[in-house]
């Protein structure tokens, strides 16, 4: 189910959240988190303030790579605003997985979530979120990325340029 903005709704709030794999998706290891994800997937799309999530073939994102790496694992969505997105976040089978996700998923260093404001009815891209992502993790939180805990009003960012220090992969 998809939500539509509020008429006057000029911006949305897009999010992105990579997870580097501890096992491939078919090990016995990750078997609760893939069995998990369909039924989280239709809680997200049920979701007050849900918009949009990318999907792939199978329904879910898992089979997108992101920067790459086959280790990693995306997760993009479109929200309302922070509230619809947090109240989601912390409640129900997605607050359980999130609970266990140190069974599933590496510990890193590099920030692997970033918020940023779309124009209401845009679809980012994968490229899109890695552009957001590294500018976050060569730039701390900013109008163009940030996280729930430094957040920003929506507004036409733009990015900062500069050299991207070495190191800002994914790297364990």
């Amino acid at each position: 189910m998809t939500t539509s903005p509020a008429p006057d709704a000029a911006f949305e709030l897009a999010q992105v959240n990579l997870a580097r794999l501890k096992a491939p998706l078919d090990s016995p290891q990750l078997k609760d988190f893939v069995d998990g994800l369909d039924p989280v997937n239709a809680d997200a799309d049920a979701a007050d303030g849900f918009v949009w999530r990318l999907e792939g073939d199978a329904g879910d994102a898992t089979d997108i790579s992101v920067f790459g790496d086959e280790w990693l694992i995306i997760n993009m969505s479109v929200w309302r605003d922070a509230n619809a997105l947090t109240a989601y976040m912390y409640q129900g089978r997605h607050r359980e997985m999130l609970a266990r996700r140190r069974e599933w998923f590496e510990r890193v260093q590099e920030a692997m979530t970033a918020l940023w404001w779309v124009p209401a009815g845009h679809r980012p891209t994968v490229a899109e979120a890695e552009s957001r992502l590294l500018h976050l993790r060569t730039n701390g939180p900013t109008p163009y990325a940030f996280t729930l805990r430094t957040s920003f009003p929506p507004q036409g960012a733009e990015p900062e340029f500069g050299e991207v220090p070495d190191g800002l992969g994914c790297s364990l």
